[in-house]
């Protein structure tokens, strides 16, 4: 078995903390105990580019119980837990390439590792096998029945292929699921970032200006949380009918050039370039913090932070001081990466249950479907998403209601009202 992590005696630790996650993981549980049974993925590879955390490790047993053979790389060199990684080789058996801080040039031969197991089923957290396959390694893009991908990042790169018809194979937009978008990225995006935040500072978020770029389901999450935390939150938006959703909810919606005078806290969440830039830094307040919670860390202009400032340095973990010519100092955390999953743990368990069993419910669906599937990006069908929902609820103890027949009636005609 070929792997590249950090340091293989970390397995124990890395075990433990698996198996914590997986208690609270019991959509997954119970999907794992039918692929235990069944073997529906029996002879498929899967060549997987996600984080590499605890949640994550739960999934890879899922697929391997499933019958896949399951290679996986980390799809952001801050988020990888190298515990969880030693413990994925050590005790789990799965081919494993990931160490947290790996530079780019390790990133990529990670990528490239995985690629050269030949995987017929690609699983992207922000499309970077996609990409590669579509770049680098063409010729082996017609080994793939289909693809699925976990970020609204991903998911908008996959669709301006597909608008572009340089779509090579179909991919599945798990992250449009209902019970991955409502919940991972308002519930879990909303705590985690925060916990980042809080983790990497150490600083009281009661009484300060919160600002927030994005009011999609993870900005409206983090801006939810950051409000339950009592501080003053401002949406910074370019979306009309999103900046009105955020002016009804209670918040302050402004410009980014009057929010950067306000802020101590700056959050982007956007998935677009650029959010934050140099005539933002150039009027923030003496000690704003500034971070990334979109997928990709190009959301902060850093080159431009470092042609403002006159020096930087490393002030705390996760914490960088760029200090301005006229003595102001602006801290940047995390290096502009994912701050929930560099400098915290990422999204609760829970929250991922319903994530990954998106992704191991349509890793079996393509595999079974793969032929009548066309070279486009396709969502999760609603019937899976609506189990995936059943079980959940079933799994935290509720019960709900079920429609009479006279009502199931009353909804299929027409010709019955007032």
């Amino acid at each position: 078995m070929d792997y590249d992590v950090k340091d293989l005696s970390l397995a124990p630790g890395g075990k433990q903390r698996i198996e914590w996650a997986g208690l609270e993981m019991k959509v997954l549980e119970t999907i794992r105990a039918r692929f235990e049974r069944e073997k529906p993925l029996a002879g498929a590879r899967i060549g997987a580019c996600l984080h590499v955390t605890t949640e994550t490790a739960n999934l890879m047993n899922t697929l391997k119980a499933g019958g896949a053979e399951a290679f996986l790389c980390a799809s952001n060199p801050l988020s990888t837990q190298d515990d969880v990684a030693a413990s994925l080789v050590a005790d789990f058996e799965i081919s494993t390439f990931a160490i947290k801080g790996e530079d780019n040039d390790t990133y990529y031969k990670h990528l490239d590792s995985v690629l050269a197991n030949h995987p017929q089923i690609t699983m992207d957290d922000g499309a970077d096998l996609v990409s590669t396959l579509h770049s680098r390694k063409k010729d082996q893009a017609g080994e793939i029945i289909a693809g699925t991908e976990e970020t609204t990042t991903g998911v908008i790169r996959l669709q301006s292929m597909e608008e572009e018809g340089v779509l090579l194979f179909p991919v599945v937009a798990v992250n449009n699921a209902d019970t991955k978008h409502f919940f991972d990225n308002r519930y879990g995006t909303g705590q985690s970032t925060l916990d980042g935040i809080i983790r990497a500072t150490n600083l009281l978020l009661a009484g300060k200006t919160f600002v927030v770029f994005g009011y999609g389901w993870c900005g409206r999450g983090i801006a939810t949380r950051a409000m339950g935390m009592g501080s003053h939150v401002v949406v910074v938006e370019v979306d009309p009918l999103r900046a009105l959703q955020a002016v009804m909810d209670g918040f302050t919606v402004t410009t980014s050039a009057q929010a950067a005078r306000r802020g101590d806290i700056f959050v982007t969440a956007t998935g677009d370039k650029h959010v934050l830039r140099g005539e933002h830094f150039e009027v923030m307040k003496d000690r704003a913090v500034v971070c990334n919670s979109g997928h990709f860390d190009v959301e902060i202009d850093i080159p431009a932070l470092e042609a403002a400032s006159s020096s930087r340095r490393t002030v705390r973990e996760f914490v960088e001081e760029f200090a301005m010519a006229d003595g102001r100092r602006v801290y940047l955390l995390a290096e502009g990466r994912l701050v929930n999953l560099s400098a915290a743990e990422g999204h609760p368990a829970s929250v991922m249950d319903m994530s990954f069993a998106n992704q191991a419910l349509m890793a079996e669906y393509v595999f079974k479907h793969a032929s009548e599937l066309e070279k486009k990006v396709y969502d999760v069908p609603k019937v899976i998403d609506a189990e995936i929902a059943r079980l959940k609820l079933e799994t935290m103890g509720v019960e709900i209601d079920c429609l009479t027949d006279e009502q199931e009636e009353y909804l299929r005609s027409w010709t019955l009202g007032t």
